[in-house]
């Protein structure tokens, strides 16, 4: 028996910045996980998909990955996916190189 289709993003790294980014249901490209489109429809999912990957200009290695309905907007469901959207782990740089942990290692 086929596993029920679960919500989906689409998400991909930046190609010049290497940031990961996300698409948005306009078909821009946000890196905020919040802004992205939540897919409902493993059809449309696909369809997304296949879109994402036509734009290898912008971004690579594009996929889909499970995500759930937030406050905010789209949640990640895997701890994958929730490291990969608050940046580098190292917080000399990146994302979390405002952080007050980040700071108070200095």
């Amino acid at each position: 028996m086929a596993r029920a289709f679960t919500p989906k993003v689409v998400t991909a790294n930046d190609l010049l910045e290497g940031d990961v980014i996300y698409l948005t249901a306009s078909g821009d490209w946000t890196r905020s996980l919040s802004e992205a489109e939540l897919i409902q429809d493993e059809a449309e999912a696909q369809l997304r998909l296949l879109e994402a990957q036509s734009q290898a200009k912008i971004a690579v290695g594009a996929y889909l990955a499970d995500a759930k309905a937030g406050e905010n907007g789209p949640e990640p469901t895997h701890f994958r996916e929730d490291f990969r959207r608050k940046g580098p782990s190292n917080y000399a740089h990146g994302k979390q190189a405002d952080t007050k942990e980040a700071l108070e290692d200095v």
